[in-house]
C-alpha cells in the first residue's frame, strides 16, 4: 500500500484515468522529451557517484554478467512462447521478444525511487547493469525474426551498419552511460554544485513524467487493434516470470536486497524507447502498434502499480526479512 500510494504511482494513475475519461490533458512532446533526458542524466550521475564511493567490486562484475545473461536468454524464451501461445508471425514475435529482453529506464527509475524511500536503495552500479541490458535483446530478437521467417528477406543484412549505430549510439544509451562515467569522474564533491538541479527536483520531475506515461499508456490501450486477449495475458505473465527469475539470479550471486529487487525490475520491464527505434529500422514490416501496446500499455503499468511492490515483498520474504 505504501508503494501504491506513493506520489509517482498516483501521478501515473491520474494520467491513465484522465486518458480513459477522454480528457484533453496533455504534456507537450518537447517538454516530455526534456524531462526524460533530465531523468536519465540524473540517474546516471547518481549511479556513477555511488560507484566512485564504493569502488569497482566483484558484486558489480557479477551483476553485470547476470544482466547480460538475462538480456540474451529472456528474449529467446519469449520468442517461442509468442510464436506458440501468442500465435504471432516470426517478425512480430522477434520484435515483441526484443522489447521484453531489453529494459525500461522509467520503470527502473521509479523502482529505485520507491526502494530508496523504503530504506532499500539498490547499489549504484545497477545503473551500469541497466545500460548493459539495453541492447543484447535487440540482436537476439532480430536474429530469431529473420531465422524463422517464412520468407527471409534478402535485405536482412543490408542495414546492419545502420542498426549497429542505432543500437549502440541510441540517445538513452549514450546519455545514461555518459552521465554514469561523469558521475564516477566528479565524485560526491563535484556533484555538490549541481545537486540542487539533479537531486532536489528529481522526484517532482519523475511525477510529471509518470503523469505523461499514464496518459500515453491508457490511450495506447484504448486504441489498440491487434492486441488479443492472449497477448494481454502474456504482457502480464512475462514480467511476473522474468521478475521472479531476476530475484533468483540476484540471490544466487549474493546481491543485497535492494539490488536484487532492482535486477528483478530490470528483468521484468519492457523497453518502449530504444527497442522501438531499432525495430522501425530493422523490422519495418513488424506491427509497431502491437509491440508498443504490449510494452507500454500492458506491461509498463502492471510493473509500476503491482510489479515493484510484489518483487520487493517476494525478495524480502525469500531473504527472511
Amino acid at each position: 500500500m505504501e508503494t501504491l500510494l506513493s506520489p509517482v504511482v498516483l501521478f501515473f494513475v491520474l494520467g491513465a484515468l484522465a486518458a480513459f475519461a477522454r480528457s484533453d490533458l496533455a504534456i507537450p512532446e518537447a517538454i516530455s522529451k526534456g524531462i526524460s533526458l533530465y531523468l536519465m542524466a540524473a540517474i546516471g550521475l547518481k549511479g556513477g557517484i555511488l560507484v566512485a564511493e564504493s569502488g569497482f567490486t566483484i558484486d558489480l562484475l557479477l551483476a553485470a554478467l547476470a544482466g547480460l545473461f538475462l538480456s540474451f536468454t529472456i528474449p529467446a524464451a519469449a520468442f517461442f512462447i509468442l510464436r506458440g501461445f501468442g500465435r504471432l508471425s516470426a517478425k512480430n514475435a522477434g520484435a515483441v521478444a526484443a522489447h521484453y529482453g531489453s529494459v525500461s529506464v522509467v520503470t527502473f527509475v521509479t523502482g529505485q525511487e520507491v526502494l530508496t524511500s523504503s530504506g532499500l536503495a539498490p547499489a549504484g552500479y545497477m545503473v551500469a547493469v541497466l545500460a548493459l541490458m539495453e541492447t543484447p535483446a535487440i540482436i537476439v530478437g532480430l536474429y530469431l525474426a529473420h531465422k524463422y521467417a517464412v520468407n527471409p528477406s534478402v535485405e536482412a543484412g543490408k542495414n546492419s551498419r545502420e542498426l549497429l549505430h542505432e543500437t549502440l549510439l541510441n540517445g538513452s544509451v549514450v546519455l545514461l552511460t555518459g552521465a554514469f562515467i561523469i558521475g564516477i569522474v566528479i565524485g560526491k564533491d563535484g556533484f555538490t554544485s549541481i545537486a540542487p538541479v539533479f537531486e532536489t527536483g528529481f522526484r517532482g520531475m519523475l511525477c510529471l513524467f509518470l503523469l505523461d506515461m499514464g496518459l500515453i499508456a491508457a490511450r495506447r490501450l484504448r486504441e489498440a487493434k491487434s492486441l488479443t486477449f492472449r497477448l494481454v495475458i502474456l504482457g502480464i505473465v512475462f514480467p511476473l516470470v522474468n521478475g521472479f527469475i531476476g530475484i533468483l539470479v540476484g540471490q544466487m550471486i549474493g546481491l543485497d536486497i535492494g539490488s536484487t529487487v532492482a535486477l528483478a525490475i530490470l528483468s521484468a520491464s519492457a523497453s518502449y524507447i530504444a527497442v522501438p527505434a531499432a525495430m522501425r529500422l530493422a523490422l519495418p514490416e513488424a506491427d509497431s502498434g502491437l509491440y508498443l501496446s504490449m510494452s507500454l500499455a500492458v506491461t509498463f503499468p502492471f510493473n509500476i502499480i503491482f510489479g515493484i511492490p510484489l518483487f520487493t515483498q517476494i525478495t524480502l520474504w525469500m531473504a527472511g526479512s
